[in-house]
């Protein structure tokens, strides 16, 4: 039997901590928010009996987990490594992936979008751990289920995030005429269990939750002020159209916000209007004199 060794590894969020293991764990990706998510790894079962694990990620050959504020990393992982080590060591099973071939009970539904040239597709389940944006194959490269978006000779664009795709088409295509293919293809997918983004990509996404937590420091004020109303306010409205914003810097002389539109956002029509008379407003509203203008810099 193979004896598993742990390497502890920090990750770009102080929260996340990556136990990585010296072979290989799972074929798959895998995210669990609490226990009854967990139904399907004894291992991540077992860690949510820690009282500070708040999300367990098993990928490839690491496990890596979120903890509560109740406890420091430093003060709990060489126990935790431990435990995992005796639990490796063991034979015990970690996941019990899906064989090959069988179908998992996946549902996807069509959800148009404010820009006409993009449809949002939304599952039953969560897909990714974090945003992707795809403006063509080449991008593509570390998702399997984008690359073969890209084949259908009217995807334009393909942008992921938790629980839905969106995909934005040439004009050459209705959306009356591929919407039903598209669908059948993207459930189908899923519904076989193959990876939306390879286990590196996956574990990149891992690496960098939280990347915003730990850079802090490096905004002013203002900036952090601006990010916490994108967040709570904005991101939430946007994601239910099949987009998302990003904050990209604020420039004080002007009062400029700069930001960056994604999926359903970037190019619709529409994204002035919501700029000038939704974020912008917003923004002047609960920022006063600080805030003069918000610029889409890719819009």
């Amino acid at each position: 039997m193979k004896e598993y060794n742990i390497t502890v590894v920090a990750t770009n969020n102080p929260k996340i901590l990556k136990f990585e293991a010296n072979d290989f764990l799972v074929k798959g990706s895998y995210e669990y928010k609490n226990i009854d998510e967990a139904k399907d790894s004894p291992l991540a079962q077992q860690l949510f009996y820690l009282p500070f694990i708040k999300t367990v990620y098993i990928s490839g050959n690491f496990v890596a987990m979120e903890r509560f504020d109740i406890v420091e990393w430093q003060d709990v992982k060489d126990e935790v490594a431990q435990q995992l080590v005796e639990y490796l060591n063991a034979g015990e099973p970690i996941v019990h992936e899906k064989e090959a071939g069988k179908k998992q009970p996946i549902t996807v539904y069509a959800e148009v979008t404010p820009n006409p040239a993009v449809m949002k597709f939304v599952s039953n389940k969560r897909i990714v751990p974090a945003t992707y944006e795809f403006k063509n194959i080449d991008e593509a490269k570390d998702s399997p289920l984008a690359k073969e978006l890209f084949h259908f000779p009217f995807v334009k664009e393909v942008f992921f995030d938790e629980n839905y795709i969106s995909v934005s088409k040439y004009d050459m295509a209705n959306w009356e005429e591929i919407t039903m293919e598209l669908r059948e293809f993207i459930r189908n997918f899923l519904a076989d269990g193959k990876d939306v983004v390879s286990p590196e990509a996956y574990q990149k996404a891992i690496n960098e939750a939280g990347t915003k937590v730990s850079q802090e420091h490096i905004h002013d004020a203002t900036s952090r002020q601006i990010i916490d109303i994108l967040e709570e306010y904005v991101k939430p409205a946007v994601a239910s159209d099949g987009g998302n914003i990003l904050f990209q810097s604020y420039e004080e002389d002007s009062k400029t916000v700069n930001v960056i539109l994604q999926g359903a956002c970037s190019g619709c029509p529409s994204s002035t209007f919501t700029l000038k008379n939704g974020i912008e407003t917003m923004l002047k509203n609960m920022m006063g004199d600080k805030v003069n203008e918000v610029v889409a810099i890719n819009g």
